[in-house]
């Protein structure tokens, strides 16, 4: 009962902003924006799979080495991975104060950490990119770029929220060795990083 419990989070917390289940639909932030690209629901199965076959390492409390098995993921260096131990020690002490905790809670916090480090750590390239586009077509301050860009995040644009998941697919495909959509994701990444870059160049700064 409890396994089922928590091969459900691993389902919903995965596709949660980011994947139409049973599909190769790859979303943003709401549904209005979305991507079809091939093999893409192998690769999201691949992913939750490394999750649900360490259940029983979590389930034992072995949470740094259940968070080892994330090493493989493009990014998830044996430091990151410590660090993100560290910070999860430091949110179940403040659990521990709580009542009616249970399994489930513990691994949503666990998966939740670990999806967005490495959301965060491929999308900064990204961002990068952008900026990098936006400095080679103008003479616009780095800071006024970054202030461009968070006005962006904070109108939840659909250019900045499905290029957040497309680069999270990339860094997936990549990891599970899925070069052609890899390669597909590139291409579209490219194409939504032109799109910002347009919005921050005609920009009223």
């Amino acid at each position: 009962m409890v396994l089922e419990r928590l091969h459900s989070a691993t389902d919903n917390l995965i596709n949660q902003q980011f994947y139409k289940e049973k599909s190769d639909i790859i979303i943003g932030r709401t549904p209005e924006i979305s991507l079809k690209i091939s093999n893409s629901g192998q690769i999201v199965r691949k992913f939750k799979d490394l999750f649900n076959k360490n259940l029983h390492l979590f389930l034992e409390g072995k949470y740094l080495e259940f968070l080892k098995h994330f090493q493989r993921i493009k990014g998830m260096d044996e430091n990151y991975i410590r660090e993100i131990y560290q910070d999860l020690q430091l949110k179940f002490e403040t659990l521990e104060e709580t009542e009616n905790i249970n399994s489930v809670i513990v691994y949503s916090l666990v998966l939740n950490s670990l999806i967005s480090s490495i959301r965060d750590i491929n999308f900064g390239e990204s961002i990068r990119e952008i900026k990098r586009r936006v400095l080679k077509k103008s003479n616009i301050h780095e800071n006024k770029i970054q202030e461009e860009l968070d006005k962006l995040f904070m109108r939840n644009n659909n250019n900045i929220s499905i290029l957040y998941n497309i680069s999270y697919l990339d860094t997936l495909a990549e990891s599970f060795n899925y070069l052609k959509v890899a390669h597909i994701c590139k291409i579209q990444k490219s194409k939504f990083i032109n799109r910002i870059v347009k919005l921050i160049l005609t920009s009223n700064i």
